[in-house]
This record gives structure tokens, sequence and C-alpha cells, in this order.
């Protein structure tokens, strides 16, 4: 009787665990559906009349403003009062607005810089003011994440993909680690809700992904814990099918798709891509405009656009047949270095986790992919007359003219021979590094990730592929020239901002589509994580 007993309880045990569980999937099931029926309401919403209305009239003067604000009913309800109020005598739009929609909190902050305050100081106290720790669905375009994480500042009042990477280098430095793994945890969320992580958690963003650094975070915070970094194994895996996605069906007939691209010799590259041929909500007006002033191919230019947003290099001569006109914007023909480096990077990283785990047969596929990838990339973006890496226009088959930072990549991953490494360096040094640090581009486009602006990931990217080829003086010269700009600039304003001019210190940068911002996740974080290193290196002299 007792040996009944027992057999019971353990069942009921095990049933009431599994009404758990199943009670919890309903729920989590039921909460997906909210989030993806609130996506589907507000992608549907950018295609309405109103939408584009408010838009084109420029009734605010930021495009993300309009995508930002919060309705105070339903979508559908508001539209139908738009079509039914718009043509009446005394109908202002602007009233119609703020009636119907919340405007997004102001991007200039009640924080007030304590001038007293050092620039790292300064930097701490701002982790807080970046830091948001709850999201609501409730009528909102973001999407909610489960953890708390660090927007960029000023109007990015969202989570950002390939900041947020930098932004860990400078919490992981600065003792916040628990912060960091939340961030790389929201971002595993993402992966296994939208099976990848989108430009930003915004219902406008889910088209398209940003540069693929979620295996580097995974790297930077867990390489110490197997088990922490196998658990990440999954979102890896759906990481790599979402940026591979279509290449079974690439053939000559069909070379590209999605973000694949089917080159001589069965290689196999990518590019930026997006899933949708349309303006661009955030930006709206400006994608309209440039289509319709310059009778453009609107499916063609809007997903040159949309993936030039994808790149993060949005935008630059990079991705323009005339490197002064954005009109001949042509992402989506171009293979770029700096994406089919981190692709390599997580090819490796999935053969790590399998090798980890033990299953050696599944590692060596990737470390297969990986090395085919690392193959091409040395002989098919290596440009011999110009004695660098270099963007590869796959429907011309040329290599593209612009000289960037881009061509550092290789060397910050370690796959380029010691001979080509000392070509890109020596351009890097020549033709790249300026006043204030590295500059994006050679070409004075006027666009913000051309000359003569600057920006912290490029600066840690080239620094580090100068310290993985021996360099550590010239990756410390650089290192001294940002901080003193940063420095510089923070003593005349108070600001840390999101990008630097590196040829005329005494200047503000500019260019780009919105006003300079300050905040700045990803400025902060490299400027907290190189403070490290110099600080380290002192040490080690003392020694």
């Amino acid at each position: 009787m007792k040996e009944f007993y027992h057999y019971s309880k353990h069942y009921c045990l095990i049933l009431i665990i599994i009404l758990s569980a199943s009670c919890s999937a309903v729920v989590e099931r039921e909460k997906n559906n909210k989030v993806e029926n609130s996506l589907n309401d507000f992608l549907e919403f950018y295609d309405s009349e109103l939408f584009k209305a408010v838009q084109l009239k420029g009734v605010f003067k930021d495009s993300k403003t309009f995508v930002d604000c919060i309705p105070k009913s339903s979508l559908k309800k508001i539209q139908i009062s738009y079509l039914a109020e718009k043509d009446r005598k005394n109908f202002d739009l602007k009233e119609f607005l703020n009636n119907n929609f919340e405007l997004p909190e102001d991007p200039k902050t009640e924080f007030e810089t304590d001038q007293l305050m050092d620039m790292y100081d300064h930097i701490e106290s701002l982790w807080p003011v970046l830091t948001r720790t709850e999201d609501t669905i409730q009528n909102s375009s973001l999407i909610p994440l489960p953890n708390p994480y660090v927007v960029p500042g000023g109007r990015f009042r969202e989570i950002y993909y390939w900041d947020s990477y930098f932004t860990m280098l400078g919490l992981k430095a600065s003792g916040k680690e628990d912060l960091a793994i939340s961030m790389l945890d929201n971002f595993a969320f993402l992966i296994d809700s939208l099976g990848f992580i989108p430009n930003g958690n915004r219902a406008y963003y889910t088209g398209r992904s940003q540069p693929p650094f979620f295996s580097l975070m995974v790297d930077e915070l867990t390489a110490n814990n197997r088990s922490k970094f196998i658990s990440y194994q999954p979102q890896l895996l759906k990481e790599y099918e979402f940026w591979m996605k279509g290449s079974e069906k690439l053939s000559e007939v069909n070379p590209a798709i999605n973000r694949v691209v089917l080159l001589e010799g069965d290689i196999v590259l990518n590019r930026y891509f997006d899933e949708y041929a349309k303006a661009r909500p955030e930006s709206f007006k400006e994608d309209y405009e440039l289509v319709h002033e310059n009778d453009l191919d609107e499916d063609k230019t809007f997903r040159d656009l949309r993936a030039g947003a994808e790149s993060g290099w949005d935008y630059s001569s990079r991705w323009f047949a005339d490197p002064q006109e954005m009109k001949t914007i042509q992402t989506t023909d171009i293979i770029p270095i700096d994406l089919n480096v981190l692709l390599y990077f997580l090819e490796v990283k999935i053969a790590q986790a399998y090798n980890w785990n033990e299953q050696l047969d599944s590692a060596d596929i990737y470390l297969e992919k990986a090395n085919n990838r690392k193959n091409a990339i040395n002989s098919l973006l290596w440009n011999e007359k110009d004695q660098r890496y270099a963007d590869y226009n796959f429907r011309k088959s040329e290599h593209t003219k612009i000289l960037s930072m881009a061509s550092a990549y290789p060397l910050f991953a370690k796959i380029a021979p010691k001979d080509k490494a000392r070509m890109v360096m020596k351009q890097m040094k020549n033709r790249l590094l300026l006043d204030g640090g590295f500059v994006s581009t050679t070409v004075e486009s006027g666009q913000q990730w051309d000359y003569p602006n600057a920006w912290a990931p490029l600066q840690w990217i080239g620094i580090q592929a100068l310290f993985n080829y021996g360099e550590h003086e010239a990756g410390l010269d650089v290192m001294n020239r940002w901080l003193s700009l940063n420095e510089k600039v923070y003593q005349q304003t108070g600001k840390m901002m999101e990008k630097y001019n590196v040829a005329d210190t005494s200047l503000q940068a500019g260019g780009g589509e919105y006003p300079l911002q300050d905040g700045f996740g990803w400025t902060n974080g490299v400027a907290v994580a190189m403070k490290k290193i110099l600080q380290e290196k002192e040490e080690l002299a003392l020694k």
C-alpha cells in the first residue's frame, strides 16, 4: 500500500509539472500571439493613407518621431476616424495626431552633466540613464524584451543589434557583466521569437537585421564557461540559418536569393538585404523623395536603402555606384568584407559549440564552411592591384573602388595572411589614420559613414586588427588619439557623441539623415574598454 502511495504521489507530481508546463506554454503562446498581432497591426499601418500623409507632409521634423508615437486606441480605429474626418473643412492633421497619439519621450533627457566629473565618471553615471528595465506591449511599436538593456541614446530609444556588442565591452570593463548577459539573453530571445535579431526591437525594423555580432557577444561573455557557451548553440544555429536562407536554391539562373549569392567556383558568400521593397517607415519621406525625385526603380532602390541600413553603415559611398550620389545606391549588388568576416566567425563559433558538446562530425562540417569562406575572403575579396581587401560588386564582377575601415575586418578576425595584413596595415596608417583616429572612408560625400567622420566601433576593430598582427604601439597610438578626441569634445560639450570628426578635431561630425546624437552607447562602451587596456598596460609597466 505504501508503495502504491509512493508511486501515486510520484505520478501526481509529474502530472502537476506537465500541466504547469502546458499552462506556461499556453501563456507564452498567447503572449507571442499578442506581440505578433501587434507587429502585424503596425506593419499594416505603415502602408496606410494616414501614415503616408503624416510622413510626406513632414509634420514632425524627424521621420522617426511618428513611428515611435504610441496610439491611444487601436490603429484600425484611428485610421477609420482619419478617413472620416480628413476632408472636413477645418480638419487639422496635427491636432488629429495630438488627439490620437502620445509623442515619444524627448531625446533631450533631463540628465545634466556634472562638469566637475571626468569623462569616465560621466560615462559611469550615464549607464543607468541609458538602461531600460521594463518594456510594455500596450499599443507600442516596441518589441518587448524580457531583460534590462542599454539603448544608444538620443533618438535611439530602443536596443540596437551591432551597437550592443561595443556597449557590452564597456559594461564588462565597468564590472556590469550581469547587464551585458541580460542583453545577450534578450538577443537570444529575439532569435527564438523572430528567427533572427532585427536592426532594433521595433516593428518597423523587422524586415532586416544588422552586422551579425551575436557570436562575438557569446564569445566575449561566455568563453571561459563551456556550459554557458554551449547553451547559446541553438541561437547561433538559428542566426546562421537566417543569413544562409535560400542557399540551397541558388543556381546560375538565380545566383542571388535573400542574403546569399552564388559566385564562380560554387563559392557562396553573403550580402545585406531586407524582406521588404518599400520605403523605410522611420525614414519614409527621405526614401520616398529620393526615389520619386530621381525617377528611380522603386523596388530596387527601396531594397538597396534598406540593405544599406542593415549594414549599419547608413549611409556610405561604399554602397554607391557614384561615390557622390546617393541615388546610385546599389547595396544589394555588393558582397561586403565585414559581413562575410562576421559570418566566418559565426561558423567557427558554431563549430566550437559542437566540439565542446563532443559532436565532432558536426564541428568538422562548420569548420569546413568557415575555411571555405576564409579562402574566398582572401581570394575574391582581395584586390591585388590596390593591395587591400575590397567589397565586391557581383553584378559587375569587379571590386568597388572605396577604401574603408571594413578592410580591417579580416585582420580583426585573424584570417589575413601576414603579407596581406602588412599591406592593409600600411594603408590603414597612411590613408585612414587622421588626427583623431581612423576615418570611415577616404571619400567626402556628405554621408555620415564617410570622411571626415569616425565611429567608435571602427576604432575598436582597427586597433584590434593592429594588435593581432604585432603593431601594438600603433594600436595604442590610435587609442590615445581617439580618447583624446572624446575628452576634448566632452570638455567642450559635456557629452559623448555618436560620431566624431577626426580630420579637423575642432569641428563636430555631421552628415546623415538626422542631427548629431549624444548619449552614446557604443562610444561609452569603447572608451571604457580602451581605458581598461591602457590601465592594464600601465600596471604591467610598473611591475
